[in-house]
């Protein structure tokens, strides 16, 4: 039986690049992944010639060069940008709230008077917001607020936004400039023949088991291994010792269509709260393909049960103050690690994903 330096619970970005750095440091891999298929969240799927983006849109973002070389030195990105657009009611305007946003929603046309209309609305609340309706009318105004906010968040979380608390809205960016580019990091851009490109490079020289469940063989798969990292849901792996951690999950609808272009952008989110998905991604835009069909995905937001893919932490208090202790037990442990979105209940970036597994292997491997 062959036995490995490190054992892989799961192949989603944290574990490919310290798997990439296992291997520079001539170290062996195995990977034990759930799935039928490498890649975690960032897995793409290929129908009509199109790289669907099977989990949601992954739109890779940084400022840190470091990541930066490194994600360009397993594929060539394109010059991707994310401009999404908001449909509310029929009513298009561009993200995040901008110049063009103001101009299409008050027919106004310099900064000075979108500036005067925002500070005029977010006056109507005084004192400290109370919930989260009153932490984003006290941000963006009211009717920003109402058109573009509260049916999307609503959607999100499954809760009427007055039963929000306010700290889940900490800012929301608004530009007095004409500019509908999403993020505001240096870098962007989505690898060229999708992110299955730069998986298959980080788990190269990896040996790998899929549609297997770690933690139903558990002592089997630690006995494979000097070292365990994992990166699967951290109550899990405790047996849910102080109770279950609480996510969001997502439900998608994809389909094929007969025409060459459906909506124009990638992402087009649906801000009203009648229209049950929060938003329609069309893959092809992702890559400026050309091909006759495009593949769409409706993005359903839906509580997290038992069974259910875990993908956004509920980030309270209740929740954090649980995590917490997972996290001391974790602390404790000599033969694994913990890391990534589940690993360390984080809503995690790809960029900051990355960046914590580049730390996490430096330190093992210097």
């Amino acid at each position: 039986m062959k036995h490995y330096d490190y054992v892989l619970v799961g192949s989603g970005l944290y574990a490919g690049v310290f798997a990439w750095y296992a291997a520079k440091a001539e170290k062996s891999c195995l990977v034990v992944e759930k799935r039928d298929h490498m890649g975690g969240n960032v897995y793409c799927q290929d129908m009509e010639g199109i790289h669907v983006h099977k989990y949601g849109a992954h739109i890779f973002h940084t400022s840190n060069r470091k990541v930066w070389d490194f994600v360009n030195s397993l594929a060539e990105f394109n010059r991707y940008t994310n401009s999404p657009v908001a449909n509310y009611k029929g009513q298009m305007y561009n993200m995040p709230f901008n110049m063009n946003t103001f101009s299409r929603m008050w027919g106004i046309s310099t900064p000075k008077e979108a500036k005067e209309i925002i500070e005029r609305q977010r006056a109507e609340i005084t004192g400290e917001p109370k919930n989260l309706e009153e932490q984003a009318i006290s941000l963006v105004g009211r009717e920003i607020y109402e058109k573009l906010v509260k049916g999307y968040t609503e959607k999100q979380w499954g809760r009427d936004c007055r039963d929000l608390p306010a700290f889940i809205i900490r800012r929301l960016p608004v530009r007095y400039t004409y500019d509908n580019n999403y993020f505001n990091d240096l870098y962007q851009g989505i690898p060229i023949g999708g992110y299955n490109v730069m998986i298959e490079k980080l788990f190269a020289d990896c040996d790998v088991e899929l549609g297997k469940d770690y933690l139903e063989n558990k002592d089997y798969y630690d006995s494979l291994g000097d070292r365990v990292i994992y990166t699967g849901p951290i109550d899990a792996y405790y047996g849910w010792k102080f109770g279950k951690l609480e996510y969001r999950s997502l439900r998608f609808e994809t389909e094929v269509l007969d025409e060459e272009n459906h909506q124009g952008v990638a992402v087009v989110n649906y801000t009203d709260r009648e229209t049950p998905y929060t938003r329609i991604i069309e893959h092809k835009h992702f890559e400026f393909g050309t091909q006759e069909k495009t593949v769409i995905t409706r993005e359903y937001p839906v509580t997290w049960e038992e069974g259910m893919e875990p993908y956004y932490p509920v980030n309270d208090e209740k929740n954090q103050a649980l995590y917490q202790k997972y996290a001391a037990l974790a602390a404790e442990e000599s033969r694994v690690s913990f890391g990534g979105r589940l690993g360390e209940y984080k809503y995690y970036d790809m960029d900051k994903v990355i960046a914590s597994a580049m730390e996490a292997a430096e330190r093992e491997f210097q």
